[in-house]
């Protein structure tokens, strides 16, 4: 019986689930994301729980998602040039209507926009949840064309394209010139969007934690 559901991909597709996302414990890392749970998230926290409500998200997922891309810091940038609590391009700000990148509401509304649209539209309807989020949050942080590409050689190694899981296995291909010279969208450093959904995946088993025992309802943003 566990031969036949092992073959089947099915035992993957929960080792996936529960065990997806965990790598060494990084005690550092995690006392630093409790700590701003206490200094800088209540200045956010209502922006995420409208803007999650609004674009039908989990809100502790857009709140993890935002401190992957910024620690909660509202003027953050990137030396590839994206700025702000959810670190926009600026081609992506303007097709999510946000003039102002570093304006914390606009930038948690512009990001769980651009999320739920990615989640909504840009996938086949044979990807089910909770694949659809990883696979959207891959693509928020490395492009949808660049995704599409690691689709497309899942495919080619037999692994399912739907699957995060399996996509994640050939994502850090898209740096390896004997493979992305012959891809549409080229160059890409595929391990990280692998490594930025871990971490959020991560960040969002402990804020499920700590969120709900904070002791104070949180202050109405500045």
């Amino acid at each position: 019986m566990l031969e036949s559901f092992r073959k089947s991909g099915r035992l993957e597709v929960v080792k996936e689930h529960y065990y997806g996302y965990f790598e060494v414990f990084d005690y550092v890392d995690t006392r630093r994301l409790i700590r701003r749970v206490d200094e800088r998230y209540p200045k956010y926290r209502s922006y995420f729980e409208t803007a999650a409500e609004q674009y039908d998200l989990p809100y502790i997922l857009l709140s993890a998602q935002g401190y992957q891309e910024s620690h909660w810091r509202a003027r953050a940038r990137s030396p590839t040039g994206v700025r702000g609590i959810m670190m926009l391009t600026l081609n992506t700000a303007k097709e999510v209507g946000v003039d102002n990148r570093l304006d914390p509401k606009q930038s948690i509304f512009g990001g769980a926009k651009y999320l739920a649209k990615l989640k909504n539209e840009r996938f086949s309807d044979k990807v089910e949840e909770p694949d659809r989020t990883w696979l959207a949050l891959a693509a928020y942080n490395v492009g949808r064309g660049h995704l599409h590409d690691a689709q497309r050689l899942a495919r080619e190694q037999d692994l399912n394209p739907h699957r995060w899981g399996d996509v994640k296995q050939v994502l850090p291909l898209l740096s390896k010139k004997f493979i992305y010279q012959n891809l549409k969208y080229g160059y890409a450093r595929g391990y990280e969007p692998v490594r930025y959904v871990q971490r959020i995946r991560e960040y969002q088993h402990i804020l499920e934690n700590e969120i709900e025992v904070l002791s104070v309802e949180p202050p109405d943003p500045e």
